[in-house]
């Protein structure tokens, strides 16, 4: 054998060698490479079913809130269609003279220079002492705005329980 085929002799076994190495590398990480991706995959899927539960739970939560702000702005609607019914219920009686309104005057006011009777006549009964109707209109005005009270009122509620329920 001359030394110019023992060289090529050794070069093919390196080269086999090499080859054969090189598949013995390839198997192995194949293998780890197959069992990084099954494990990726089974943390993807967790992860996944993780955020999946997650978004179904602020879905109900939501869902929830929802609900008790509709609860809550009918409660909030009915409160206010009674106070309204009822105030306009209070301004037609006194327009058709069913009620009247009065106020209770000082009886120690000395500067009013008001000569209302301190005792109540036969006409009605009167339970405080000094007391002046007032004029139909400008009760009206009064009632107008205690109405805009109770409605103010019932919306400061209502604004109060969608914040309460929002913040929740």
């Amino acid at each position: 054998m001359t030394p110019v085929q023992k060289l090529a002799l050794v070069l093919l076994a390196m080269a086999v060698s090499f080859g054969a190495a090189w598949q013995v590398q390839n198997w192995r990480y194949d293998g780890k490479l197959a069992k990084q991706a099954g494990q990726f995959q089974t943390d993807l899927d967790a992860i996944g079913n993780a955020a999946t539960a997650q978004a179904r739970a602020e879905q109900d939560k939501r869902l929830a809130t929802e609900q008790q702000i509709a609860a809550s702005d009918q409660q909030h609607t009915k409160e206010l269609s009674d106070a309204q019914r009822n105030q306009a219920l209070l301004r037609d009686r006194l327009a058709t003279a069913d009620v009247r309104l009065s106020v209770l005057l000082d009886a120690t006011d000395s500067a009013s220079g008001c000569d209302v009777p301190a005792a109540a006549g036969a006409v009605g009964v009167v339970h405080a002492g000094r007391r002046a109707q007032l004029d139909p209109a400008h009760a009206q005005r009064i009632i107008a705005i205690t109405d805009d009270g109770d409605n103010a009122v019932i919306a400061l509620r209502a604004c109060q329980a969608y914040v309460r329920a929002i913040a929740r």
